[in-house]
């Protein structure tokens, strides 16, 4: 089994200090950040879904983190403060308070300028802990500017999104092997989930979305397949924090017919249009809008959604290959690229999704499992 991969230290200080840059720029004092997404990004410590870290970075560099019960092994921090976020095994409900109390306890209350995610709420709270009551202080939105930043993938984190794209594909590996009609929906989501299990050395906090069989996707039905049906397998494990997001499709058994071929030859097409056109400065909306005269070829309205999204630490973030934004696709930008084709004759579609890294001159893809309908 293999050893878990955890992001650098050195890498995560290389954030805060271009985190810090930026602060600077916009005469920031200090950023608190509570998402845990965020906390990893800039210290390497995650803490488990139910429970609370805050990060206090200073615009001098200066990084400290509450931490949940006890000190985390190697965080990219210069403090660590543990604040107790369980009594005797029972997870308290006010655990951003009592972060917040010990990272003010070590710092004191300032009259600054300060940066905090609005997107994450409990911003009254923060406000209120931070500056005395809430007296003075100018507060300000840095959302924007970390989800900037988490565009450009380190090689810590590529090193984390190609551990989770191996466990997908495990998990296809052993689809390969299963499937055969009368075997259900949740029998299936089981064995991938093992296998991707198997593949991370480390248990996952999430698995996916898709594993409904003759249907464009939802969560596995104890419902048995049938010989003839399409078999659409979107996958998404998260593995140390960071995403994988790529859907193969497979026949229950038999041979793919006419239809289902010309579809596969299609959706193949969009991708290879893909790897061919994208490079930094190019518009997202223009690779879909390119992608969608392609799929209507092959008829109109069977393709029915955006064409791809960026991730990494979360499922959906920029670059967004899709008409309602105007993205444009920057080096070190992760995203993935999914065409599918529905109709009733597919039994019931086809979608095929690849994983890609932006280059300074194109992309790399990261993902290698074969696209064949076999």
């Amino acid at each position: 089994m293999p050893e878990p991969v955890r992001l650098d230290p050195a890498e995560c200080r290389r954030r805060q200090q271009r985190l810090c840059g930026h602060l600077v720029a916009q005469d920031i004092d200090r950023a608190v950040l509570v998402a845990p997404e965020n906390v990893q990004y800039l210290t390497g410590f995650r803490p488990h879904r139910l429970l609370k870290a805050v990060v206090s970075l200073q615009a001098d560099g200066t990084c400290l983190l509450a931490a949940p019960n006890a000190i985390p092994e190697h965080a990219a921090a210069d403090d660590v403060i543990p604040f107790e976020a369980q009594w005797l095994a029972t997870i308290r409900q006010d655990q951003l308070q009592a972060a917040l109390k010990v990272l003010v306890d070590r710092i004191g209350h300032r009259r600054e300028r300060l940066g905090l995610e609005d997107s994450c709420g409990g911003r009254a709270i923060l406000v209120e802990a931070l500056t005395a009551g809430g007296a003075g202080g100018d507060v300000r939105d840095i959302d924007p500017i970390l989800w900037k930043m988490r565009r450009q993938k380190g090689p810590d984190e590529l090193r984390l999104i190609e551990r989770a794209v191996e466990c997908t594909d495990a998990m296809y590996r052993r689809a390969r092997e299963i499937l055969r009609p009368g075997l259900t929906e949740l029998q299936v989501y089981r064995e991938l989930q093992d296998a991707a299990v198997e593949a991370a050395g480390e248990p996952l906090l999430e698995l996916g979305n898709d594993f409904q069989c003759a249907s464009p996707g939802g969560p596995p039905r104890d419902r048995p397949i049938q010989a003839g049906e399409l078999y659409i397998l979107d996958l998404g494990p998260c593995c140390g924090g960071y995403y994988a997001d790529n859907c193969r499709t497979f026949p229950v058994s038999g041979t793919p017919t006419d239809e289902q071929l010309s579809a596969w030859q299609t959706i193949t097409g969009v991708l290879q249009m893909v790897e061919s056109s994208v490079r930094p400065g190019v518009s997202c909306r223009q690779i879909y809008e390119q992608a969608r005269q392609m799929l209507d070829a092959w008829q109109p309205g069977a393709f029915s959604h955006h064409l791809g999204h960026g991730f990494g630490l979360f499922p959906h973030t920029a670059p967004h290959l899709n008409p309602h934004w105007d993205d444009v696709f920057e080096e070190g930008d992760t995203f993935t690229a999914e065409p599918g084709l529905y109709r009733d004759d597919l039994r019931a579609g086809i979608r095929l999704e690849e994983n890609y890294v932006v280059t300074a001159d194109g992309v790399r893809r990261l993902t290698h499992f074969p696209l064949d309908l076999l």
